[in-house]
């Protein structure tokens, strides 16, 4: 037996030497094929950067499922893997060639695909050190990433299926475009912003008739790509106009003057100029009448040809510049303040611009339904909390066709070839045998497309592995709310129509994490917090510990420092529990409990300990992780810490051998069993723990979920230690209130609930005599008695025991005299008019809250004098 030093140090505690141990021996490896299979794979973190607190919380979700599952009894694969994360990596790339003065088109394609593997290398290797960091248990014989061989099959077998049976297209649309990335967004990878804007007002003239329409719109570099106005057919402002043309005072050409029911007659003026290659709107209308689709940008976000003088301005610039130019000229109107909702590329934060664009997309309302209709079966996946599954449904039965190209260098090529000869298109998912005559699209896939197939391509799909027959469908994947749309939603219809199946059954969703004050975490509060940082200064276990048991699924967390001391101080508490037992126990001697030989304490501990078992298990299973955590808490800290160890004593005092040996037995046992059950929670210590008591095998990873043994207990027993527990507690609580000493000795009287005098055996009289420094009597002769209800008992005592009635009268005496000064004073300084017109309000306000909390403390203090005096008498 190793003994356990006198001060808990979690970095003694948590060394990458014990994790590796674990990686070493295999304890996380699954494969046992004699036990039931249990999945879970990592939400994979992108390549980006470090991780942060929130994937902390995720995966500490996932690692305590993980854990738990072994403990009992299931061949749990935990299955860690990355992802590229297409647009977010190669942004740090550029970022990072752009620091070196050199940019990816001065490398090339193959030059800057070497550097992001490198990066991928460097960063891969940061989030593998914070995994160890907090102890995961993963399987890293298994570990993927969204960009290897085996994924890329995966991905051009889906493509190539999904073309085939004309669920991904081609077709020029228009779509969110990053001028900064230089690639096209889906919609759910816009952000949108609530920005200050304008709304311009600018005069076109008619060409046959010399009259004037004011047209409005906030984005006047696109009106060089403008090719028509509408007016509302039904608007009778403007009916003789339709058919005529108006002069575009950016380019001077003549639009012709269209009529549209989408028109609303009650926005504006009711006069819509036509943008059809920068407005999604404006495209329908396009199509509906035929109308060409100049585009007046640049990929960048600078104007081209078609802005004239203003070519190769950006466009914002240009907006200043042509709003100058029209003031000049008489065009504006007038210009009014418009706030308006602006979408943002997530991942570089620029605007997005609406961009007619070539693009892959993916046909979506087929795939959705068959999800939708597979909810409505026992393959449907089950959402914790389930309101989540509204928000799921809802969105799949409104989702949009799915933009899947990205004009980028890092993903997975799109496998489609154009012949260079016929301009034939060719999709494999390899090359075409004449290769040298066919063109690779030089786009790749959104990254998202990779990362939907994550539940099976990772298990061997679309080969027949397996682990792919053991281990999918996945058992449960443990993500946040805030990715329903981006990942849930897609590994739901991808799964389901390349697997005919469902890629987990349960969901376990997750919130965010937010600062103390409830904001979100972001660089500009400069409010994040670094997982790692307060795992140097905390430990990793006290972190596990505080993000399991501070929200309810579903529900955000916030980060709060006395919380997260809370949890060291309760590891701070196991740890000392823990020496105190080691210390009971003689270096060498086996310790094994005599179930058949217990005393009242023993039967309690044990009946409350099967409890917790239960419960926890119960919690567990249905996830809620936040409870099973506080009932662990709860047990250990006042049940055996509190109560067992200090009910022990008497018995660790004991003469006869027997007794003290089975009560070191029973102190081991339930410390064990405690150990275990916390060790999905905390591992490094419970393992350190475990490892320094010599609790039986090689590590705590390999054992079994506890199980209670049947004993010989007392329903009388049980009861009886409930009742002198809280009869301890409630003469403690007495003592406290009426001023007296712990050690002051007070007589009471227990009564069960016919009002006779109940009776405890003799261990149970000493426990409470020795614990609660009472006398245990039979009745009283007085009837002025203090009364408290215990769960079926009544404790009772004698008022006269308690207090000196003479030496409380004097003493109410006294405070009914000073809060009478009290109020008096307050009430003279209120109605002061020189104190309340000159006084601060927050001082005047104290003042008046002062004088309403005297008045209340003075009716009380009042009634006590009356019910003091009425006991002299």
């Amino acid at each position: 037996m190793k003994e356990l030093s006198k001060k808990y140090d979690h970095k003694l505690v948590e060394t990458p030497e014990v994790y590796q141990n674990w990686i070493d021996q295999g304890y996380f490896t699954a494969g046992d094929q004699s036990k039931i299979p249990y999945t879970i794979v990592i939400p994979p973190p992108n390549v980006t950067g470090k991780l942060h607190l929130g994937h902390a919380w995720d995966n500490t979700l996932q690692d305590i499922l993980s854990r738990y599952k072994r403990t009992k009894g299931f061949d749990v694969l935990y299955l860690p893997g990355m992802d590229h994360a297409g647009i977010a990596t190669q942004a740090k790339i550029d970022a990072r060639l752009q620091e070196q003065g050199i940019s990816r088109y001065d490398i090339g394609r193959e030059g800057f695909l070497e550097k992001a593997w490198e990066w991928k290398g460097e960063y891969s290797n940061f989030i593998r050190a914070q995994w160890a960091k907090m102890g995961l248990s993963l399987d890293y014989s298994r570990e993927r990433f969204t960009l290897d061989e085996g994924l890329n099959q995966a991905v051009n077998k889906v493509f190539v299926t999904l073309y085939n049976e004309g669920l991904i297209y081609q077709g020029e649309r228009i779509i969110n475009w990053d001028p900064q990335a230089k690639t096209a967004l889906s919609n759910i990878e816009v952000v949108y912003k609530e920005i200050p804007g304008k709304m311009y007002y600018f005069k076109y003239k008619i060409q046959e008739n010399g009259q004037e329409l004011v047209i409005a719109t906030t984005r006047p570099e696109t009106m060089f790509a403008d090719q028509a106005i509408f007016v509302h057919p039904d608007d009778e402002r403007y009916k003789d106009i339709v058919g005529l043309h108006a002069i575009n005072p950016a380019n001077g050409e003549a639009l012709p003057i269209m009529a549209d029911s989408y028109i609303d007659m009650d926005f504006g003026t009711a006069v819509m100029k036509c943008t059809p290659a920068h407005d999604p709107n404006d495209f329908e209308l396009a199509k509906k009448y035929g109308l060409k689709m100049p585009i007046c940008m640049n990929p960048d976000g600078t104007m081209n040809e078609m802005a004239h003088k203003y070519e190769g301005m950006d466009r914002f610039e240009c907006r200043e510049a042509l709003l100058k130019d029209f003031e000049e000229m008489g065009v504006v109107d007038h210009i009014e303040d418009h706030p308006h909702n602006v979408g943002h590329s997530e991942r570089t934060g620029v605007i997005a611009e609406p961009y007619l664009s070539k693009q892959w997309f993916v046909k979506m309302k087929p795939l959705a339904q068959a999800v939708l209709d597979a909810q409505k079966t026992d393959q449907k996946i089950e959402f914790v909390p389930n309101r989540f599954e509204h928000t799921f449904n809802q969105w799949l039965e409104n989702i949009e066709d799915w933009c899947i190209s990205r004009q980028l260098w890092w993903g997975h090529r799109i496998p489609a070839w154009t012949n260079n000869n016929t301009g034939e298109i060719y999709v494999g998912e390899s090359a075409p045998e004449d290769a040298e005559n066919w063109t690779q699209d030089e786009d790749v896939l959104d990254t998202w497309f990779s990362s939907a197939l994550w539940p099976f391509s990772t298990l061997g799909w679309p080969n027949e592995t397996k682990d792919l027959e053991r281990y999918y469908p996945t058992d449960t994947m443990v993500t946040g709310y805030d990715i329903i749309f981006f990942w849930v939603a897609r590994m739901a219809f991808q799964a389901r129509h390349m697997t005919d199946n469902r890629p987990f059954k349960t969901v376990l969703i997750h919130g965010l994490i937010r600062d103390s004050e409830g904001r979100k975490m972001s660089k500009s509060l400069g409010n994040g917090v670094d997982p790692i940082d307060v795992i140097n200064e905390k430990g990793a276990d006290a972190l596990r510990f505080f993000l399991a048991t501070n929200s309810a699924p579903g529900l955000d967390m916030r980060f709060d420092e006395t919380k997260l001391d809370s949890s060291w101080n309760f590891i701070n508490k196991i740890w000392n529990a823990s020496r105190y037992v080691q210390m009971q126990m003689e270096d060498g001697k086996t310790y094994t409990p005599d179930f058949n030989a217990l005393s009242e304490s023993d039967m309690w501990i044990l009946s409350r300990l099967e409890e917790t078992l239960a419960s926890v298990s119960r919690n567990m299973d249905r996830y809620e992780l936040a409870i099973a955590g506080n009932e662990l808490y709860s047990f250990v800290w006042n049940d055996f810490c509190s109560w067992y160890i200090e009910l022990s004593k008497a018995a660790l005092n004991s003469e006869d051998t027997k007794v003290r040996d089975n009560t070191i037995a029973i102190l081991f046992y339930v410390l064990k069993a405690i150990l275990i059950m916390l060790s999905p929670f905390m591992p490094f210590v419970c393992e350190h723990i475990y490892l320094g008591m010599n609790m039986g095998k090689d590590s705590i990873n390999l054992e079994d979920w506890p199980v209670v043994p049947e004993f010989a207990t007392s329903t009388k027993a049980v009861k009886d230690m409930n009742l002198i527990l809280n009869s301890i507690e409630t003469v403690r609580e007495i003592k406290t209130q009426y001023n007296l000493k712990p050690r002051d000795e007070i007589k009471i009287v227990l009564e069960d609930d016919k009002g006779e005098p109940y009776t405890l055996s003799q261990q149970g009289q000493q426990l409470l005599v020795g614990m609660a420094k009472v006398a245990l009597v039979d009745s009283f002769d007085s009837d002025d008695l203090l009364v408290r209800d215990l769960e079926g008992f009544k404790l009772k005592a004698a008022m006269a025991e308690l207090i000196d009635v003479e030496a409380e009268i004097a003493k109410l005496e006294k405070e009914l005299t000073h809060l009478e000064s009290e109020i008096q004073r307050s009430e003279k300084m209120l109605s002061n008019p020189g104190f309340v017109s000159k006084a601060p309000e927050a001082k005047i306000n104290a003042e008046k809250e002062k004088l309403e909390k005297n008045k209340a403390l003075l009716a009380q203090t009042t009634q006590s004098l009356a019910d003091m005096k009425a006991r002299q008498a």
